[in-house]
């Protein structure tokens, strides 16, 4: 019998909170060889539209399809947005999906026990209190190792039920899905599949979050979808456009708020370990940000990266001024070692960067 799950709250990255239900260590090793067996059974049905945790995808690929579908003509999107996909999952729903592909008693039996595990956390005084258990009707805990593989089955049954309808041919439209991120690339038919796609969330008992869930013209406007924006782009010169690709706004918030708060003057940590740290993070970045035209984004934290170095280094050294003399750009990416996205993304591929 599964223990209590620990829920911790973690902030957005776009505001608001996200709970984290965390089994406990033996919980955990109990789900990830569980889902060693699991996984290859439901992997043969998971549909082509679905990226989220599974083998051999990522969400680069989910990026790199929407986009080849955006340059074929696929331009009239739904940009949807679940509210709380994970925490709405109905329970007996979810265990019948398992149930047509899983016959054995004793691991739907498992399967009933870690989703109505008791949930403890705290308040704001800091006293324990538990929810959730045998009353509790739906939801899986986002943290558990098999939490998304819960929530790839059933979302499957809406994309699985868009196929086996003919919806495809009678939008004229796709779906790239991952988890409960999902987007629809129509020609001309965005509005007929928003709508249908509302009907069918209703029926599985989930809810697309109004605010946040629109229909955009991509020759128009653009969209964000798994860290990136795509849609209309200009050519530097010349005020030509074409249908591309891009870290969005908010990704490249993001790290410029990890570089700031590891560049505070409040760290006194060796330069050494600073930069390390430093350019971890940027590696990091770099490495999922590395599709499309990057030479904006990678511009802008650059310089973010070396503003904020300079700072860090002349408020440590008590240098005057604005120590651009001191630590020039060529200082802190030369001697100083620190990672310049654009400089190394050019010396592992000259045609990245446009």
């Amino acid at each position: 019998r599964p223990d209590p799950v620990r829920r911790v709250i973690i902030p957005k990255p776009g505001g608001g909170e996200r709970p984290l239900g965390i089994p406990t260590i033996r919980d955990r090793v109990v789900q990830t060889a569980a889902k060693i067996v699991l996984e290859p059974v439901f992997e043969a049905d998971f549909e082509d539209s679905a990226y989220g945790y599974r083998p051999r995808r990522s969400a680069i690929d989910a990026v790199k399809e929407a986009h080849r579908l955006l340059c074929r003509g696929h331009t009239d999107i739904v940009d949807a947005d679940l509210s709380k996909y994970f925490d709405t999952i109905p329970h007996a729903d979810l265990l019948l999906s398992v149930a047509r592909r899983i016959v054995d008693r004793h691991v739907l039996w498992l399967v009933k026990l870690w989703l109505r595990a008791p949930v403890e956390e705290r308040d704001g005084d800091g006293n324990r209190r538990m929810s959730g258990g045998k009353g509790h009707k739906c939801g899986t805990p986002q943290g558990g190792v098999a939490s998304p593989l819960l929530a790839n089955i059933y979302m499957n049954r809406f994309l699985k039920h868009w196929r086996q309808t003919g919806r495809g041919e009678a939008f004229r439209a796709h779906i790239v899905s991952y988890a409960d991120d999902f987007v629809i690339l129509s020609r001309g038919r965005a509005d007929e599949a928003l709508a249908w796609t509302k009907a069918v969330m209703t029926k599985l008992g989930l809810t697309l979050n109004e605010a946040k869930t629109s229909v955009k013209d991509a020759q128009r406007e653009s969209f964000d979808f798994l860290g990136y924006t795509l849609g209309r782009r200009h050519l530097p010169n010349g005020g030509r456009w074409y249908l591309g690709a891009s870290p969005s706004k908010k990704s490249v918030q993001r790290v410029k708020l990890k570089v700031g708060e590891l560049l505070v003057p409040g760290n006194k940590g060796a330069w050494d370990e600073v930069r390390a740290r430093l350019n971890r993070v940027l590696r990091g970045w770099s490495a999922y940000f590395s599709y499309g035209a990057l030479a904006s984004a990678y511009e802008a934290v650059d310089q973010h990266v070396y503003d904020r170095t300079r700072h860090f280094l002349r408020q440590r050294h008590k240098v005057q001024g604005r120590g651009t003399d001191r630590f020039s750009r060529e200082h802190v990416y030369g001697e100083l070692a620190v990672l310049s996205l654009r400089r190394e993304r050019g010396r592992s591929s000259p045609w990245a960067l446009r």
